[in-house]
């Protein structure tokens, strides 16, 4: 899994039911403008609000849309560790083809705690690629180098990826050079171009709700080493990806993706509908970047 992949919206009819029509629509687009995968279910998907049964069936929509054009990656969070297994295996199940899995949140567990969590994944689902998340302003625990590398190890051919949104740039470098064979991934869109000057390989992008093609254009530039196109690119996008971070994700990047028509910005409490003021500010945004007129 490298590349630019997609962290995309779950859509809400007015009535908060998940909208799969306009799941296609967001999915038929990213597909068109030459993503390289997919993530259904996680932070941006507000799976935290969504039910199991609703999780599953985003994951197999989607999984049937994409139709093995492009991967697609689930994710299976929570914080026990037996929902965690059960999910997965039901997304392995449902056809995705790997899943996102963040440490637990809220009850904090202890590095051995984590190394426990995820191996529990691991043994259940053996050779199903797993994606490391570490999200610590999330989850309230991060996972440290040494538990990464330890669980790569370990399983070999499990934990074959691993999303970055720690704002740690020595622990990027000390997990790039420890676990060598695991493909690193941004998981903050404004950290993609300095992440990859690292050796990162690519993004797990918010933003690219938005503009698939750029945020793939992006990640092709930086793993061709063709820095000076990707810097270029990189402050280009700074407006948009500033636009998307003005109040809780997906509040913003939701109503950039109703602007552009393909859905409603409806997100479930206990997030709050976007403020008027930010409403504009990515309006102003999608404008400068040339998607509205």
């Amino acid at each position: 899994m490298q590349g630019a992949i997609t962290a995309i919206i779950t859509p809400f009819a007015a009535d908060l039911s998940v909208d799969l029509a306009a799941l296609d629509r967001v999915i038929d687009r990213q597909l068109e403008q030459g993503i390289d995968g997919l993530v259904v279910c996680g932070s941006t998907g507000e799976a935290i609000t969504l039910t199991q049964p609703e999780r599953e069936q985003v994951i197999a929509h989607a999984v049937r849309r994409v139709r093995g054009r492009k991967p697609v990656y689930a994710g299976t969070s929570a914080s026990s560790t037996a929902e965690t297994v059960a999910a997965t295996v039901k997304a392995r199940d449902l056809g995705a083809n790997g899943a996102l899995i963040a440490a637990p949140a809220y009850n904090r567990p202890q590095q051995e705690g984590l190394y426990g969590h995820f191996a529990a994944v691991a043994r259940a689902v053996p050779g199903f690629p797993v994606m490391l998340y570490n999200i610590p302003g999330r989850t309230a625990v991060h996972i440290a180098t040494e538990t990464i590398a330890r669980l790569v190890r370990d399983f070999p051919g499990s934990f074959t990826s691993y999303k970055d949104a720690t704002n740690n740039l020595k622990q990027a470098d000390e997990v790039l050079a420890q676990c060598p064979g695991m493909a690193f991934l941004s998981g903050d869109d404004a950290a993609t171009l300095p992440l990859g000057a690292l050796g990162a390989v690519g993004i797990v992008s918010v933003v690219s709700n938005l503009v698939p093609a750029e945020m793939a254009a992006l990640a092709r530039h930086i793993n061709a080493g063709e820095f000076g196109a990707a810097r270029k690119l990189h402050r280009r996008l700074l407006p948009l990806i500033d636009a998307c971070f003005t109040e809780t994700n997906p509040v913003p990047v939701k109503a950039g993706c109703a602007l552009l028509g393909l859905c409603q910005e409806h997100v479930r409490p206990p997030l709050a509908p976007v403020a008027a003021r930010n409403r504009e500010t990515m309006r102003a945004a999608l404008a400068a970047f040339g998607l509205l007129k």
